[in-house]
């Protein structure tokens, strides 16, 4: 079926359409990774470079059980939107996508970055994972914790893979710290050349302020967004004995993400971690380190079943999904797409991204004699001698 107006059938089709809506600047800074973007393109790349066995005849029921559990919580398909920060690509922004992932059947991250409450939020999809940077004290962060649990949240996520990098090199725009007068002056030309994208905004009240309300302190307003990335880089990098001493106090499931080396993956679930995400931020860490795919099967030996290992950077086909979990993985986690879809089409163009990917999944298992995603097993798929780059 070819795409329409109101639905596309790839998720390239969902980029291209988020292209053609957002203002150039907005569009570049979901595309960026840091520095010359090597991660980010390797992160694509290492799939092209996973094969998969020969298709084989299996007598398999006519409906194929793509369901699963993550972090306590059933989903339809085994991929969930990764948290992704101050997501004005749409008005609507993570109530959106709360909305999509909830007609899709399945779950999202929430980034303590997010320009919507966990309450609002968790209202519109109560699968919802709550994730925390190591940016305060102990106490605020278990604070801020706490605050989203009582919204709604039934699982902590705490990231890792992010290190402050300083620079991208091969495109991305300045991202303003205010839409003042100022801002809005400079920024006009891109905005009127994305007429229908400055319309959205204005119906739905006026443009984005860039606060952060899950950062706020009782009984104070939301801070700005850059003024919270500030008072982040403050903030010495967390030990592990800090990730233990958070664990002990979330009552819940809790998922350590950003693990890419073995002999963290074993300490996170020392500290008591429930769940574990092979990640890169997307190619937004240190640049020139591997894809997270590359790093996947180390981490799953190492681990066990000792915890459920989730993967995040560079899926982009439901076959992508099945690549990972044919290498071990629980579940995968989506950023990019799921932002080209609420920009495609709102909530629909969420739901229509994870479509896509349900179908790219049951065909695969299909041509594996697959019945389940849980029947998936590394013979289904091949690598190349040198494919997880001396990790493993």
């Amino acid at each position: 079926m070819a795409s329409t107006r109101d639905w596309f059938e790839t998720v390239a089709e969902a980029r291209r359409r988020a292209r053609r809506r957002l203002p150039r600047p907005v569009f570049l800074a979901l595309e960026a990774g840091s520095d010359a973007g090597v991660t980010r393109a390797d992160n694509l790349a290492a799939f092209a470079e996973i094969r998969f066995a020969p298709p084989r005849l299996a007598d398999l029921p006519r409906v194929r059980d793509l369901s699963t559990t993550v972090l306590g919580t059933d989903i339809a398909l085994p991929v969930i939107a990764s948290p992704v920060g101050a997501q004005a690509v749409h008005p609507l922004g993570e109530v959106g996508v709360a909305l999509g992932t909830r007609d899709a059947g399945t779950a999202m991250g929430l980034s303590e970055f997010a320009s919507r409450p966990a309450a609002a939020v968790a209202a519109a999809n109560p699968r919802l994972f709550f994730q925390v940077h190591w940016s305060a004290d102990r106490d605020t962060l278990l604070g801020r914790a706490e605050v989203a649990k009582a919204g709604g949240a039934t699982a902590l996520i705490v990231t890792l893979d992010w290190s402050f990098p300083g620079g991208r090199d091969w495109g991305s725009p300045a991202i303003p710290e205010r839409l003042d007068l100022k801002t809005l002056v400079r920024l006009a030309p891109a905005g009127l050349a994305r007429p229908g994208y400055l319309l959205d905004w204005l119906r739905h009240g006026g443009l984005p302020d860039l606060s952060v309300p899950n950062m706020a302190l009782p009984g104070q307003p939301a801070p700005g967004f850059f003024a919270a990335y500030r008072d982040w880089m403050t903030v010495p990098p967390p030990t592990w004995a800090d990730i233990a001493w958070l664990r002990e106090r979330w009552d819940g499931p809790f998922l350590v993400k950003g693990v890419m080396r073995p002999e963290d993956a074993r300490r996170a679930v020392d500290a008591g971690a429930t769940a574990i995400s092979v990640s890169n931020h997307g190619g937004n860490n240190l640049d020139g380190t591997p894809a997270s795919i590359r790093a996947l099967p180390g981490v799953v030996a190492a681990v066990g079943d000792r915890a459920e290992v989730l993967l995040d950077g560079g899926v982009r086909r439901g076959g992508d999904v099945v690549k990972a979990l044919a290498l071990g993985a629980r579940a995968v986690m989506i950023g990019r797409p799921v932002l080209w879809g609420l920009a495609a089409g709102g909530p629909s163009g969420v739901r229509n991204v994870f479509g896509i990917l349900r179908g790219g999944i049951d065909s695969a298992l299909l041509a594996l004699g697959r019945a389940s995603v849980h029947d998936l097993v590394p013979a289904d798929v091949t690598l190349p001698a040198d494919f997880s780059r001396g990790l493993a």
